[in-house]
């Protein structure tokens, strides 16, 4: 089981962050340990789909959850990765939001044997998606 936690300031208020953040059909842009995505069910704030992840071309079953202006909740049910990844945003100071994203996640199989090097490979790419995120909103 890998839990881990890393957060960005972005200089952009929440309702800009929001719009890259809630357009998850855009993740490979940012996330780029996403290397597609087929939604296979959308129903308002849910979303059911199939994501081609970077680790062997693998596929993963995920369900993301929108929580408006506040947090993407996203499930992974099945695949080399099972668990979740929750991002947060919160205001800060006058134009600010802060982005927390949570990962906690087991790896399946053998992988588990790579815990250690996934988790810090998970944590940089979610950095380096953060960074580009706040590229985005800060233009």
């Amino acid at each position: 089981m890998a839990n881990f936690h890393t957060a960005k300031k972005i200089n952009a208020p929440v309702s800009e962050v929001w719009k890259i953040l809630s357009d998850v059909d855009r993740e490979p842009e940012f996330w780029h340990g996403t290397k597609s995505i087929k939604n296979i069910r959308k129903s308002g704030n849910l979303v059911e789909r199939e994501v081609v992840i970077a680790f062997k071309n693998s596929i993963c079953r995920e369900t993301v959850t929108l929580d408006p202006m506040k947090s993407v909740t996203t499930h992974i049910t099945e695949g080399p990765i099972k668990g979740k990844k929750v991002i947060v945003i919160n205001p800060e100071g006058n134009d600010g939001t802060m982005v927390d994203v949570e990962w906690d996640i087991r790896l399946s199989g053998f992988m588990g044997i790579f815990s250690k090097m996934v988790k810090k490979h998970i944590l940089q790419g979610t950095e380096d998606a953060l960074d580009r995120i706040s590229n985005a909103v800060e233009k």
